[in-house]
């Protein structure tokens, strides 16, 4: 779950993480209350390039401060991060304007390739992490986190040396990397980037913008993160997916998916786009799939136009092929969908669920395996085109 970079504020101030002060604002009448002669004026949305698209400006008076807050306040933003149906800022920051001596980057991922939590930084901060690693790698460093959030003693005279700090700015980056590092761990975040740090001409470590993403899984154990969740940021089947415990994000094809299993799911997409076609979503109604939250995901996926047909790829393991079978049906007659719809199930009961689904007399397309499924929607979909 991502959250706005206020939020993320918030939380890095909890673990005594420096950041500028700042004021949210959701509308003009809240100025009154703020007291700033000149201010950063930062749009709230769930995705990046803020900048790019307008979305941050300089203010440099009390008159222009409500100008541009006035104009940034329900601006909606549109890049590959948002989709096409893009995201509307409800909210903004302002801060005071900091001075910046040097820019760094501190950020801290779940690193599934090593299988582990690892620490990225590096000397240029304000810039695109991946554009810098893809073309000077030799400035970027990486560490691994240890259990607990821990960082050893030697990584961390590993991390000053290589960022260039000294002196009493190594003992304020030595806190602060430590306690991002244990921040990132006791909050189950899948990343947690500070971008940039600056080093202001005073000697001062303060981090300028932040971003914060929790697994979902995690959520359970942080009910004040939870709270944080703003549905503004999302769609009104991606909020309903959440309100049922479902996964699922809205892509821009037009062939949607319900899978059972994240991995499954992704297989599934993947397959659907080497057969030429593009998926509309991702679904997982998960492993133990009940008749009711196949037709919610039926309602789901039906919500998009866009969508042209439905590909189900259902593995029965815990649950029941037949109950899979039987819920495609009853959606089916009782939508009266008239869409293509392909159905691979396989395991618990399949051939049962397989001769319900031959026997109902509505016009659902078998498919054998994962590929012959995708081969058969891809097909069906081009035709319905």
């Amino acid at each position: 779950m991502n959250i706005h970079e206020f939020q993320a504020k918030e939380l890095l101030k909890r673990y005594n993480i420096p950041v500028p002060d700042y004021f949210v604002i959701r509308d003009l009448d809240a100025l009154k209350d703020i007291d700033l002669d000149e201010a950063v004026v930062k749009i709230q949305v769930h995705a990046g390039g803020r900048g790019k698209a307008g979305g941050v400006k300089f203010a440099k008076s009390k008159a222009e401060i409500k100008d541009v807050t006035k104009r940034l306040l329900g601006m909606k933003i549109v890049n590959n991060q948002t989709g096409p149906q893009g995201v509307v800022a409800n909210a903004v920051i302002l801060s005071k304007p900091v001075d910046i001596h040097k820019e760094f980057y501190l950020g801290a991922i779940i690193d599934r390739d090593q299988k582990r939590m690892s620490l990225i930084a590096s000397t240029e901060g304000g810039m695109d992490i991946e554009e810098v690693a893809q073309k000077h790698p030799e400035k970027i460093l990486v560490l691994p986190i240890g259990m607990g959030g821990k960082l050893r003693m030697y990584q961390i005279v590993a991390f000053n040396k290589f960022m260039g700090f000294k002196a009493d700015v190594a003992k304020q980056a030595t806190k602060l990397v430590q306690n991002l590092a244990k921040a990132f761990y006791e909050l189950d975040a899948s990343i947690l980037e500070i971008n940039p740090l600056v080093l202001t001409p005073s000697n001062h470590l303060v981090a300028l913008d932040a971003k914060f993403a929790i697994d979902d899984n995690a959520l359970f154990r942080h009910p004040g993160i939870l709270e944080m969740r703003d549905p503004d940021q999302y769609s009104k089947a991606e909020n309903a997916a959440f309100e049922n415990d479902l996964s699922y994000v809205s892509l821009e094809g037009n062939i949607g998916c319900m899978v059972n299993g994240a991995g499954l799911a992704m297989a599934t997409m993947d397959i659907i786009q080497h057969e030429g076609g593009k998926p509309a979503n991702f679904l997982d109604v998960g492993g133990s799939a009940t008749k009711e939250r196949i037709a919610f995901g039926f309602e789901m996926i039906l919500s998009d136009p866009n969508v042209k047909g439905i590909l189900v790829n259902i593995f029965g393991g815990i649950v029941s092929c037949r109950m899979i079978a039987e819920g495609i049906i009853h959606v089916v007659k009782e939508r009266k969908i008239k869409i293509p719809v392909v159905v691979r199930l396989e395991g618990t009961h399949v051939k049962e669920g397989e001769k319900l689904l031959e026997d109902s007399g509505l016009e659902i397309i078998a498919a054998v395996d994962l590929l012959d499924a995708a081969k058969k929607i891809v097909s069906q979909v081009q035709e319905v085109i």
